[in-house]
């Protein structure tokens, strides 16, 4: 297992407005000095069972992302599946359209 790549304390973030489900959503994507997508956060306004598992897979994703996973490994492990705002955050990410 590769060692966790650590990010620093401080660090800019991008957000990226997407629809999942009928619900408007705002991903937060902070990235490592090189560019790469490091850490997603999800969030929407309204609180829900969904919404908390949204937070809680891109949690996942992130701890992924810091361990030497690619976005786009982890976009095309959940593509074609019903892998919720996480697979259209990542889709969103990409520059993809798609409709969740």
């Amino acid at each position: 297992m590769s060692e966790r790549e650590r990010l620093p304390n401080r660090r800019a973030a991008e957000l990226v407005a997407f629809e999942h489900g009928a619900r408007q959503w705002i991903a937060s994507i902070g990235r490592f000095a090189d560019g790469r997508v490091a850490e997603v956060f999800l969030d929407n306004c309204k609180a829900s069972p969904l919404a908390d598992m949204a937070r809680e897979s891109a949690l996942i994703a992130s701890l992924a992302l810091q361990g030497g996973a690619t976005i786009e490994t982890l976009h095309h492990a959940l593509a074609g599946r019903d892998a919720g705002p996480l697979s259209a955050a990542l889709a969103a990410i990409l520059g993809e359209t798609r409709d969740g």
